[in-house]
């Protein structure tokens, strides 16, 4: 006799939580005449009770400018503001996101100062910093308001819009994290000036990701400015960090999968490789530059596969190389590098989707990799920067 079997009683009801994402250019936010730190903290009602706030610092960014730590304390200094209980620093770059006593001690600092749902925690960095120090905050309470400072090129494009935050363990990047839509990301483009030369530019390889993959009108714009971006000038590049800032917003916003349920993620363009070799590399690349040795590598082998045409593929190559970034490395010879793509693979959630290029302003998705022309890929990257 054959059975039956019904689905359980079912209550089912689909909503959906609206969310404000603010991304506010200015600069010197920290002058008190600049009235944006006020308008940012503006208290929701007169009667709410006063909120708090600790600050965390990227120890490059106190490096460089020397006098932040008393400019914050002063600036936070007012009734109208939250209290400013505690400035943390920690170091920047990959370092903050490896050592979780780093995170237990941005946690210890919200557990101490009583810092609520309602207060804030305030991170000025670059994007490693801000991903390490928005996990603790998201995690802290379920959620604890977050502010980021955008401190370096590639966090002002790019790093700070998005809805993540993470740090690395198992040697994976990433591996740990969550997803908190911060109250605002306020970029000062006073904080460009200190960068070094290497920071500088590497945030620039995710303008010409994001420009490959929708706009070739942009990527028209960013080749026509790269080697005035490379030697650092700030009136070509504030353009390029501006569309690129509004372009991965309207991605987030708009493009339906904000907290990456589906298996597509378009702008991880160049990523699979680029997060295997930072952890191969020990991290001595930069993020920056890992993604434009990815972008490279997967053009050159959209390319072989006979998706790029040739001239596309050599004006992706010219603007990196010109806009002083690294187009190969060693690295990617090392056979770790193709674990990476099953690493990728899980890191998703599902098959492995990969975004290749039809032509410059064109992404397709794939959902396998031929690794025999991968490697072809890779010597021909070898042999173009000999």
């Amino acid at each position: 006799m054959s059975s039956t079997h019904s689905i359980a009683h079912e209550i089912r009801n689909d909503f959906g939580v609206p969310f404000t994402h603010r991304l506010l250019f200015d600069r010197d936010v920290l002058d008190p005449a600049n009235p944006l730190v006020d308008a940012v903290f503006e208290r929701e009602h007169d009667d709410a009770p006063p909120a708090g706030m600790i600050v965390v610092i990227d120890q490059g960014l106190a490096d460089a400018r020397p006098g932040i730590q008393e400019a914050i304390s002063k600036r936070f200094f007012g009734s109208a503001l939250p209290e400013l209980r505690e400035i943390i620093l920690i170091p920047g770059g990959e370092a903050s996101k490896n050592d979780p006593a780093i995170i237990d001690r941005i946690l210890e600092s919200i557990e101490r100062h009583r810092i609520d749902r309602r207060s804030y925690v305030s991170i000025f960095g670059g994007g490693a910093v801000l991903d390490a120090a928005g996990f603790a905050a998201s995690t802290a309470h379920r959620g604890v308001r977050i502010v980021r400072f955008a401190s370096t090129v590639l966090s002002q494009l790019d790093a700070a819009i998005g809805v993540k935050n993470g740090v690395n363990r198992f040697e994976k990047k990433n591996f740990i994290g969550s997803f908190d839509v911060p109250v605002a990301v306020i970029c000062d483009e006073a904080m460009l000036d200190s960068l070094d030369q290497r920071t500088w530019r590497e945030g620039f390889s995710e303008a010409v990701k994001i420009a490959c993959l929708q706009d070739a009108s942009f990527f028209g714009s960013i080749a026509d400015s790269a080697d005035l971006i490379r030697e650092g000038d700030l009136d070509a590049a504030r353009p390029i960090i501006r569309r690129c800032a509004k372009m991965h917003l309207e991605h987030i916003a708009n493009g339906g999968d904000p907290f990456e349920r589906l298996e597509a993620r378009p702008l991880d363009f160049g990523h699979w490789s680029a997060h295997r070799l930072e952890s191969m590399s020990g991290f001595d690349l930069n993020h920056g530059e890992a993604v434009a040795i990815g972008i490279c590598l997967d053009s050159t082998y959209s390319h072989l596969i006979g998706r790029l045409d040739k001239a596309a593929f050599e004006r992706i190559i010219d603007v990196m190389t010109r806009l002083g970034l690294p187009i190969t490395h060693p690295l990617l010879s090392d056979d770790r590098l193709i674990a990476g793509l099953e690493e990728f693979r899980e890191h998703l959630g599902g098959r492995l989707t990969i975004t290749l290029l039809e032509e410059i302003g064109r992404g397709v998705d794939v959902h396998e990799m031929d690794l025999d022309r991968v490697r072809d890929a890779i010597s021909v990257l070898d042999s173009i920067a000999g």
